[in-house]
């Protein structure tokens, strides 16, 4: 157990497990509950808008349409909602456009690189943290300050959940269990993707 940047107690345990899946074929910020999710090995979750080898995020895409997609599959943990709720933001799984909603993980405390088994078969490979951008605040004024916060010693943290690339495909779906994996090698703290 430690404590986190939000003053919670945070565990990894046994019984992390994904609450909610979700899926977009528009970019739009939010994503739809869906009962299931596909994902496709190097590709992302299929169906999605975010789905490609190559960047998909429109930004991106607008710089340089030929840099690898390191966020194939947004991950958000579930415990940040009752953080913001706090904070007077009613956020709900999917709101802030992620593929898979999780509980009983601190996702924000793996490493770089850390491999996350969902359910029987898919794997995926943390690449780092979702940077919040200023759609969060078109959703929600305010929200992106919410999702924002600073240690101690100043340095800025991202609350708004994590990135990956897909290693293995499968069916995910709500109530899959996951299971860390860690990187190998020491422990390298995300950094924006």
């Amino acid at each position: 157990m430690r404590q986190g940047t939000d003053g919670a107690r945070h565990t990894m345990n046994l019984n992390a497990c994904v609450i909610a899946v979700h899926c977009s074929r528009l970019h739009h910020f939010s994503k739809e509950r869906v009962h299931a999710i596909t994902l496709l090995e190097g590709l992302g979750v299929q169906g999605d808008a975010h789905c490609g080898a190559t960047v998909q995020h429109l930004s991106r895409v607008a710089r340089d349409p030929s840099q690898p997609n390191l966020r194939q599959v947004h991950l958000l943990q579930a415990e940040l909602f009752k953080t913001l709720a706090r904070q007077g933001h009613v956020v709900h799984p999917g709101d802030l456009g992620e593929n898979i909603t999780t509980e009983g993980i601190d996702l924000l405390e793996l490493s770089t690189g850390a491999v996350l088994q969902l359910g029987a078969e898919a794997r995926v490979r943390i690449t780092g943290l979702r940077n919040p951008c200023v759609q969060i605040d078109r959703f929600q004024p305010g929200l992106r300050a919410a999702v924002l916060d600073h240690t101690a010693d100043g340095e800025l943290v991202r609350k708004a959940g994590v990135m990956a690339v897909v290693l293995r495909g499968g069916v995910v779906s709500a109530q899959d269990r996951i299971q860390v994996l860690p990187a190998a090698g020491p422990h390298v703290p995300l950094r924006p993707v």
